[in-house]
């Protein structure tokens, strides 16, 4: 892909993740570079930006800790320590976790602290049992600081998920990559940290990962799909005859023809500011996009009422390009809030295709759409 076509399609990403700050947060978020806008920067000669804080501030306005006791600055003093900024339905952050996981299995025992910090994006985030219950599926061992009011955030003025933060044993800031991408780099920038912090025996070998499910890296040649919200504070191409009505119950529907990353509603919804909730049996969501991958952040209203669906592309069962949360007829279910992967082609070439979702019970809450 030509690095400017590679720009643009990270720029995409960036901007929807600005609005995504801004209205979590509610304030305004400076230029954030992701990964691979970085490397395609790199090759074009332009520079990654520099870390927004140079010595590792404390981590005390952690509201609480997971896998760990509260880490004090005493206790990482004399360590390398990698500060990671999550939250758990990223899926940016999904596709950087194998790495994560076997930085910290790898180099633990030569001086290395991997610690993420849970900064959550929607309010069920800020759950911890949430949270915990997804450290566990997704094997996140190493200490996990909650921050669920976004202190830890602030405090290193940080502005994306993902980003990783390595700081050497003095405390001192050495490597920042907001992002995916770029794994070779950091890992010999830990190898070097810790060399430095006297750990000679170092194994210069860099990890080998498998990545399965949301997980596998992006197909970025063939995405022409920027994620997009469902809420209305936050979404883009929306389809349905007469827009969308906030806050208010509306029976909706399709229009004949959707357009590339436009979408509609049929049936009767709820439009929240940040998702779109499903009053009675049947409604459905179409999608048009262009992505090897989709996936859809969404739980139901209660875990005691978990919700079925069944997907269809192009007006088919997926069959092999179902996602891992559905199986080849596009039959799933809807339980704890996360993202569900829904589709993953497995044949070239990526062509834009029609997703449908038809829900089969009442009580869905959707949240976005991403893409890879």
């Amino acid at each position: 892909m030509a690095t400017e076509q590679l720009e643009r399609i990270m720029t995409d990403c960036i901007d929807h993740y600005r609005r995504a700050l801004s209205g979590a947060l509610g304030v305004g978020i400076a230029t954030a570079q992701f990964g691979l806008i970085g490397s395609a920067m790199a090759q074009s000669g332009r520079k990654e930006a520099l870390p927004p804080v140079h010595q590792l501030p404390s981590l005390a306005s952690a509201s609480s800790w997971l896998n760990s006791p509260p880490l004090t600055s005493a206790d990482l003093r004399g360590k390398v320590v990698m500060i990671d900024f999550w939250t758990y339905t990223c899926i940016n952050w999904l596709r950087t976790l194998p790495y994560r996981r076997a930085w910290a299995e790898k180099y633990r025992d030569q001086g290395l602290v991997v610690i993420g910090v849970h900064s959550p994006e929607f309010p069920f985030e800020k759950d911890i049992g949430n949270v915990r219950r997804a450290a566990a599926a997704m094997r996140v061992e190493y200490p996990i600081a909650i921050d669920s009011e976004h202190a830890v955030w602030r405090a290193f003025n940080n502005e994306s998920w993902p980003a990783l933060y390595l700081a050497d044993a003095t405390g001192k800031i050495r490597h920042y990559h907001a992002g995916e991408g770029k794994y070779e780099l950091t890992e010999r920038a830990i190898q070097r940290l810790l060399v430095e912090a006297g750990n000679h025996g170092t194994n210069q070998q860099l990890v080998s990962v498998d990545a399965r499910g949301a997980e596998v890296a992006a197909d970025w040649a063939s995405l022409k799909s920027p994620e997009n919200y469902v809420g209305y504070e936050r979404t883009e191409g929306f389809a349905s005859p007469g827009g969308a009505a906030p806050d208010k119950r509306r029976v909706y529907a399709a229009p004949a023809h959707l357009g590339l990353n436009h979408w509609a509603l049929v049936g009767d919804w709820t439009v929240k500011p940040q998702a779109t909730i499903l009053n009675q049996p049947n409604g459905a969501i179409v999608y048009r996009f262009h992505a090897r991958d989709l996936h859809l952040v969404m739980g139901a209203a209660t875990r005691e009422k978990p919700v079925r669906f069944r997907v269809r592309i192009d007006g088919q069962p997926p069959g092999a390009a179902h996602g891992i949360d559905v199986d080849k007829d596009g039959i799933g279910t809807v339980t704890e809030p996360r993202l569900y992967q829904l589709i993953r082609q497995t044949t070239k070439p990526i062509n834009d295709r029609q997703f449908d979702i038809v829900f089969l019970d009442p009580g869905v809450q959707a949240f976005s759409f991403t893409f890879g």
